[in-house]
């Protein structure tokens, strides 16, 4: 077979995060999700995501006037051939960004359609499924009220999670937080680099009495391998990045940095599921442990659940929480009592509704 194809499908769904939702440009944030939909010449459809958050028009974009004109004619089967050829003419575009996040979105579907001709599940092409479903940690959104973290993190917790994640930046949401998760909830804090090292050690340890997994992401630039050392040294806290690193040489720098007790390789925009593979074993190497980011609500999602149903490690899925009522990929991508299914059908295990699909398309 051959690829005939390659095309994007922005989506915009609505949701609801209990409480008033983030501004980005001014206006309240939407949940977008950018589909990447690969077909062969014998009609055979796999289906990826590329990170698609406000940045989804330049991803479109690159997928159609870089990445379908290369990939179309390409044996869908050769994977690691399609990877290394359009990264290596790529490069000059850029490492990182809406490029590399078309990459990535056009590997996970090449997978998918990998396991639809194996008429396996991705995970038994990954070494095999060790786990039917994986734990799944609440990824709350940034609500800056302090009542409203304290009342989210508590239904989260009623909903069966173990471990909370917030996208705070200031001591008390996180103090309110964990006073009402009590002291056998874990919880980390995503702060989204706002900080300089010396800011980011003085808020840790304000932190200190608080009993965090990790402090995630608190230095700009999060390329910053010494000031994120830095702060692991000196703040009371385990530290976590990854999310914006473009690839396998910067998450060995800032591993050989000792930059980070967490990595955090986010497959739509790292390279998709091979490169996120690569990353788990040299993170497995460094004694790094691995917490991908995955709060999507996607393809995205689901091969991150089939990447962590194959490791060895029981590791934890970063779950968007909110609610959705139209979402394309239905139950699949619903967690329940603190955890995720593993999908049984072949490839990815879920296709589309494309009913749905028409009512969440960007026109």
């Amino acid at each position: 077979m051959s690829i005939r194809s390659v095309s994007a499908i922005p989506l915009s769904m609505p949701f609801e995060i209990g409480g008033p939702k983030p501004l980005l440009a001014g206006k309240p944030r939407e949940m977008e999700m950018l589909l990447i939909r690969v077909e062969t010449d014998q009609g055979l459809v796999g289906w990826g995501e590329a990170f698609g958050f406000a940045v989804w028009p330049a991803t479109k974009a690159a997928i159609e006037a870089l990445v379908a004109p290369m990939a179309v004619g390409r044996d869908e089967a050769d994977i690691a051939g399609i990877m290394n050829d359009l990264s290596r003419k790529f490069h000059l575009l850029g490492r990182s960004g809406p490029v590399m996040y078309a990459l990535s979105g056009l590997d996970i579907a090449l997978w998918d359609l990998a396991g639809k001709a194996a008429g396996k599940p991705v995970a038994e092409l990954l070494g095999g499924r060790r786990r039917d479903s994986v734990p799944a940690y609440a990824s709350l959104m940034r609500y800056t009220d302090p009542d409203i973290v304290a009342r989210n993190a508590a239904r989260a917790v009623g909903e069966g999670y173990t471990t909370i994640k917030l996208h705070e930046t200031g001591v008390e949401q996180v103090r309110r937080a964990r006073e009402a998760i009590g002291p056998g909830i874990r919880l980390t804090v995503d702060t989204n680099c706002p900080w300089t090292a010396d800011e980011a050690i003085s808020m840790a340890r304000q932190m200190r009495g608080l009993d965090l997994l990790w402090l995630e992401e608190p230095v700009f630039p999060p390329e910053d391998h010494a000031s994120l050392a830095r702060v692991r040294r000196e703040a009371p806290v385990p530290t976590a990045a990854g999310e914006n690193a473009a690839g396998y040489l910067e998450f060995q720098a800032m591993f050989q940095a000792g930059a980070v007790d967490y990595a955090q390789p986010s497959a739509t925009k790292v390279g998709g599921i091979s490169e996120l593979l690569r990353i788990a074993g040299l993170a497995r190497q460094y004694g790094v442990k691995l917490a991908p980011h995955s709060p999507y609500v996607g393809p995205g999602l689901l091969a991150t659940v089939h990447v962590l149903a194959a490791l060895e490690e029981d590791i934890e899925l970063e779950y968007c929480y909110c609610t959705i009522d139209v979402n394309p990929l239905g139950d699949a991508v619903l967690a329940a009592g603190g955890r995720v299914a593993v999908p049984r059908g072949p490839g990815l295990g879920r296709d589309p509704d494309m009913a749905q699909v028409e009512k969440c398309a960007v026109r």
